[in-house]
């Protein structure tokens, strides 16, 4: 699968996680695809943030509600559940602080969506483990000494920050490097191994409020309260 089938397809899949009439955010927006892509076909109200100048620039002169920026610096600046939806789309590895930027995508929007390149794919450990050097790959393909990605990372260890960071993962998709598409679970035999990329629909848990009766609440409420008082006598005027 190459890097643009690689890339719609992941789109679509992405497509598909998302509810109708959102209001959605786009964290490495390029020049607006993805939003485009959205917009047609779930009516959503898209945003985004590019650090690519040149990128930024082409999106906005679409049309598309874009920014240029540094996504590790400048989501601080949304609010709280600004967002239906925060999208970070084959971005996670090239993060300085890929927890705190998952931190950030729940805090300022109610569910986040990440995709990101397996690098526990057989591949990548058949290359690494005959010819001892750094893998170059469909989905990984730049050399070491001048790639983006910074943070390579399996799917053990995605669900292993999500299990320490208590991140609910509503859904999970696999891509095999043919295209297959499969629901991760962690009880399936192998599926770090054969995953090629994997899409997750991550949320935080909503804790209802826990309700206490106090027991002077339901001595009121089921018993008669009797009071006391003392009658005075006031002396009058002669």
């Amino acid at each position: 699968m190459n890097k643009i089938n690689s890339i719609r397809k992941d789109w679509s899949l992405i497509e598909t996680l998302i509810a109708e009439d959102r209001k959605i955010l786009d964290i490495g927006c390029g020049d607006g695809g993805l939003m485009e892509q959205l917009e047609n076909n779930r009516n959503a109200i898209t945003h985004g943030i590019e650090l690519n100048r040149d990128l930024a620039a082409n999106a906005i002169a679409r049309g598309f509600n874009v920014v240029h920026g540094n996504a590790e610096l400048d989501l601080s600046q949304y609010s709280n559940n600004s967002f239906d939806y925060v999208i970070l789309s084959q971005t996670l590895q090239a993060m300085m602080k890929p927890k705190d930027i998952l931190s950030e995508l729940l805090r300022i929007g109610s569910k986040a969506i990440v995709s990101f390149p397996n690098f526990g794919h057989w591949k990548i450990r058949l290359q690494l483990l005959i010819s001892g050097k750094m893998p170059v790959t469909e989905s990984l393909p730049y050399t070491w000494y001048d790639t983006p990605n910074i943070h390579f990372f399996t799917i053990k260890d995605f669900l292993n920050l999500c299990n320490e960071m208590n991140i609910v993962i509503e859904k999970s998709i696999g891509l095999t490097s043919k295209g297959k598409q499969f629901d991760i679970s962690e009880s399936v035999t192998g599926v770090n191994f054969f995953t090629h990329e994997a899409i997750f629909l991550l949320s935080y848990k909503n804790y209802e409020p826990i309700k206490i009766k106090s027991s002077k609440k339901v001595f009121a409420k089921n018993s008669v309260i009797a009071v006391s008082y003392t009658h005075l006598t006031l002396p009058t005027k002669a």
